[in-house]
């Protein structure tokens, strides 16, 4: 197999693919789901119905809140118990959805079967629009409502539509699984996004330690009859962080997103692999994006209890952790997301989102950060960031409050992948820092916008 990746950066972190073999499974439902009214990126959503009301599974409970926004719909069937704000994975306070569960009624029109619908819509329009009534969201981290993304801007024209299947977040193995239980309805996802694209041709992008991920994606496009169909297997090498946007778009077609720009610019429209089945699902089968599927993993875990579970939006996170058998000996930190990317979970009481993606339990040799010591100059940071930024003077101009050099040097660019303090002998906690300072310099960016046009 050829490998190909991205030609500036990155790091080797262990794979820990520790729940790889496990099949999916479907996780039970709990009493009461909580549905977050915001578990997309842009507005929040604006609930459609009131304490009280009776819903049935697949239900539209609330419409987006704006351009970038997405309809939000239930995930059970049940009574409406409260719409007030909850607590969140971080703790901040969000608009939620309270719905107990009786019974499990779908709405009608949904196909719950598992023949494969194979057949493309002849307009366009009509797989986005579709795509935009099922609240699909990517599914790789950022959740941005893919119908707009799938909209280019007058001007724009995708020139390749890229299937994120890289999963190179340590331990993170639910897109591996999707891509080897349900490879076609994958693949018959992509056909539709290209169709609403405009017909270019598709690049399905998996890193070297999935062979049996290559393998099936393989098969399937045979199975189709889809050879001649354009839409290919591409073999990456493993290497964090493969999956990011401009990572991929470096790697499978050779060209770089420039500072501030989108990936469309460059010609690319880049999913995951778990957005294209949402795809499938809603267009073929008219299920909204209620569920997805979410890793139960961690080193502290015994082989039996590593679980790749078929979730609902809404199930609070400590009901997941009992069905998983509760929280494992020696765990010091709850992680929603992998080791690089993730983020402490502060609220075992949160509830799943659209774009959940594992309960990482982490022990205190995983999390014991070592007591920083002064920068050494060795540039292990720079070599190591993807973006061919300089953390080490990022770090420098962050404890002088320098915005304006943080901006000349393209802190905003940064895609918080972790590398450089992954690579830091001194333990600087640069991350930290340039998360902070990248925030600061685009609320000041931001404003500066705000100010031209008034």
């Amino acid at each position: 197999m050829s490998k190909i990746t991205f030609p500036i950066g990155g790091v080797h972190p262990h794979d820990s693919k520790i729940a790889a073999q496990r099949p999916i499974e479907m996780l039970p439902l709990p009493p009461v789901v909580y549905v977050s009214m915001a578990q997309h990126l842009g507005a929040p959503a604006k609930p459609v119905v009131a304490v009280g009301d009776s819903v049935k599974v697949g239900q539209v409970i609330a419409e987006p809140g704006g351009f970038i926004s997405a309809f939000v719909h239930s995930p059970v069937s049940g009574t409406v118990k409260g719409i007030a704000p909850r607590k969140d994975l971080a703790g901040n306070p969000v608009l939620h959805i309270e719905i107990a569960v009786e019974g499990d009624e779908w709405m009608e029109g949904i196909d719950l079967s598992d023949t494969l619908v194979t057949d493309i819509p002849d307009d366009p329009a009509v797989i986005i629009e579709k795509i935009k009534a099922c609240g699909v969201v990517g599914l790789g981290g950022a959740t941005f409502p893919t119908h707009v993304k799938l909209s280019p801007p007058p001007g724009k024209k995708a020139e390749c539509l890229i299937l994120n299947g890289t999963e190179c977040e340590p331990y993170l193995t639910s897109d591996y699984r999707i891509m080897l239980e349900r490879p076609k309805e994958i693949l018959v996802g992509a056909a539709l996004m290209q169709k609403a694209l405009g017909g270019c041709p598709c690049v399905v992008g998996i890193e070297e330690n999935k062979p049996e991920a290559v393998k099936a994606m393989r098969a399937a496009i045979e199975e189709l009859g889809w050879q001649q169909k354009p839409v290919r297997i591409a073999v990456l090498k493993k290497k964090y962080p493969q999956g990011g946007e401009k990572q991929l778009i470096a790697a499978v077609m050779h060209r770089e997103v420039r500072s501030g720009a989108l990936p469309i610019d460059a010609g690319a429209v880049v999913q995951n692999v778990g957005t294209s089945l949402a795809v499938y699902e809603a267009v073929q089968k008219n299920k909204p994006l209620i569920t997805n599927v979410l890793t139960v993993t961690g080193k502290l875990l015994p082989a039996e209890r590593q679980h790749n579970y078929l979730f609902r939006i809404g199930v609070p996170l400590s009901f997941i952790i009992e069905q998983a058998g509760g929280e494992p000996d020696g765990a010091v930190k709850l992680v929603s997301g992998g080791p690089m990317m993730g983020k402490a979970i502060a609220n075992p009481d949160a509830t799943t989102v659209k774009g959940s993606s594992s309960v990482l339990y982490l022990g205190a040799e995983d999390t014991v950060r070592k007591e920083a010591s002064a920068c050494i100059r060795c540039g292990r940071c720079a070599d190591a960031c993807p973006m061919g930024l300089e953390p080490f003077l990022l770090n420098r101009l962050c404890k002088a409050g320098d915005l304006e050099g943080l901006e000349a040097n393209a802190v905003q660019d940064c895609i918080e992948c972790g590398c450089c303090l992954y690579s830091c002998p001194a333990n600087i906690p640069l991350l930290d820092r340039i998360r902070i300072a990248k925030g600061q310099v685009i609320g000041a960016i931001r404003a500066r916008a705000a100010a031209k046009k008034q």
